[in-house]
Order: C-alpha cells, then sequence, then structure tokens
C-alpha cells in the first residue's frame, strides 16, 4: 500500500473478482457463524459423539460437513432443477439443523 489508500489496494487486489453485495453478506455470514462456533467451543467444549453419520463427529466437524454439503446441495438444486434459489438455502437450512442436532 504505497501511497495509495485501503481502497485503492483492495480494488488492485480484488477487482479481478466479480463481487457483489450478496456474495459479500454471504461471505460475512459464513465469517459470522465461525466466530460463533469458535466462541461456542470455548464456553462449552464439545466431545465426540455417534450420530446418524457412520463416524464419531464433534460439533464443528458436522458444522464442516453442513457447510460441505450446503455447497453441493445449491449446486446439485442448480444444476438439475429450474426452481429459485430460496428454495435451494431452505433445504440447505434444513439440512444443517438436521446434521447438526442429530448428525
Amino acid at each position: 500500500m504505497e501511497g495509495g489508500t485501503l481502497a485503492d489496494w483492495l480494488d488492485h487486489s480484488f477487482g479481478w473478482m466479480a463481487w457483489t453485495w450478496v456474495t459479500g453478506i454471504f461471505f460475512l455470514a459464513i465469517l459470522g457463524l465461525l466466530v460463533v462456533m469458535t466462541v461456542w467451543e470455548f464456553a462449552m467444549p464439545t466431545l465426540q459423539r455417534k450420530g446418524f453419520l457412520p463416524i464419531s463427529t464433534t460439533r464443528g466437524d458436522r458444522f464442516f460437513i453442513g457447510l460441505l454439503s450446503a455447497a453441493f446441495i445449491h449446486l446439485a438444486w442448480l444444476g438439475l432443477l429450474d426452481a429459485g434459489l430460496s428454495w435451494a438455502l431452505a433445504v440447505s437450512a434444513a439440512w444443517m439443523a438436521v446434521l447438526l442436532r442429530y448428525g
């Protein structure tokens, strides 16, 4: 950042990316969830447990698996269905809730 502002540096470094306000909110939401999970882990440490998943997992493991599977749900939704992405978000949120509780 020699002689420029932070905005100039960000534009130079990330200007090639197609950032929109929706993309920014998405990544801020993921960051916020990671912060909440970290604080929750420090406040109430988790133990590994066996749910319906074929492996023993911690809360963080289930969260990571949930994020990955939510991405695949969205990709499958885009590729296979001609419905709005708000439905994919609802399905992903429901799957994440089930996975975190019973996985």
